[in-house]
């Protein structure tokens, strides 16, 4: 909807498109967040009891790499946990004192699960040094079963959260925390038949070490577009320099200026820029298109634009670009 405001040389016009984004798919349909809901409901559930088996399992044959992991997937319960919070919370109707509402704890809740996947793999690295220089003999043979158990409920919960990956950074993180964790288990795994094959007990500490410089490798994409979305950088996806020229080119406009845009959540994308017509307000109708092509073109569905008549010698105080 497009609503019009004010009078003089300056009217506001505010866009907020809630329809399917151009590959058909809505923007936040219910059955989908109820899915979310599914999904992270048996996530938590699938890798609690995992790690309680991990962990006896890891005492039991004295073995870095399970316990390594069941601390790694008990760091991912509580990123699963933060995820699903942030989801809920994302849902929260704005307030007087949050008007966008709490859509924001869903980059919160990425940038936390790359942070916590970050300092878990730095821990299972910094007692894998320490194993290299004392090494512990292990159960080979436990380690590549109770593993292979992990590579299953890790993948299962992975796929849980693979569809929805590329659209929204918080599900992204949940899936990438859960591949990790499959990828730590297939190491793990590996690390028990050598040990077998080889008598090698310095193997555990060593694919431990392999392991966790690939998902610190993997991890900071993630890391990279949380913590921009974080600081108000435009989304990953969105062309800047295009949103730019689409709106410089609309017709009657002469110039624009003080345009910015930037994640309201891991899914949302918000727009402001003020529009300068000399030839008058172009009309809800005209406005009402142009929210809905920078809908469908760009995903932005909330966007809110300022319409100058520029029939003033006072030019506006946020015309230069260094202006914020």
């Amino acid at each position: 909807m497009i609503a019009t405001f004010g009078a003089g040389e300056k009217r506001v016009a505010h866009s907020h498109a809630h329809h399917d984004h151009a590959d058909g798919h809505a923007a936040h349909p219910a059955g989908r967040r109820a899915g979310y809901g599914r999904a992270f409901a048996i996530g938590i559930a699938l890798n609690l009891a995992y790690v309680a088996a991990e962990a006896g399992f890891g005492i039991v044959a004295g073995s870095l790499a399970l316990l390594a992991d069941a601390g790694h997937n008990l760091g991912d319960v509580l990123g699963l946990a933060l995820s699903w919070g942030a989801a809920v919370l994302s849902r929260r109707q704005p307030s007087p004192r949050f008007t966008y509402g709490l859509r924001s704890s869903s980059i919160l809740a990425a940038l936390a699960n790359a942070m916590i996947l970050l300092v878990v793999t730095g821990g299972i690295a910094w007692e894998a040094l320490w194993r290299l220089a004392h090494p512990v003999p292990v159960a080979g043979g436990t380690i590549a079963w109770v593993a292979a158990a992990g590579i299953l409920v890790n993948g299962a919960t992975a796929l849980l959260f693979m569809r929805d990956r590329a659209r929204d950074l918080n599900v992204r993180s949940a899936f990438l925390h859960m591949a990790a964790d499959a990828l730590i288990a297939a190491g793990v795994v590996l690390t028990g038949i050598l040990i077998v094959l080889t008598g090698l007990p310095w193997l555990d500490p060593a694919v431990s070490l392999v392991v966790s410089a690939v998902i610190v490798y993997g991890t900071w994409d993630l890391i990279r577009d949380a913590m921009g979305l974080a600081l108000g950088a435009v989304p990953e996806g969105v062309d800047a320099a295009a949103v730019r020229a689409h709106l410089a080119a609309q017709p009657g406009v002469a110039a624009i200026h003080d345009l910015h845009i930037w994640g309201m959540s891991t899914t949302e994308t918000a727009l402001t820029c003020h529009l300068v017509m000399p030839g008058g307000h172009p009309g809800d109708a005209a406005l009402a298109g142009l929210g809905h092509e920078l809908a469908e073109r760009f995903h932005i569905h909330h966007a809110t634009l300022q319409i100058e008549l520029g029939d003033s010698e006072e030019a506006c105080a946020l015309t230069p670009e260094h202006v914020v």
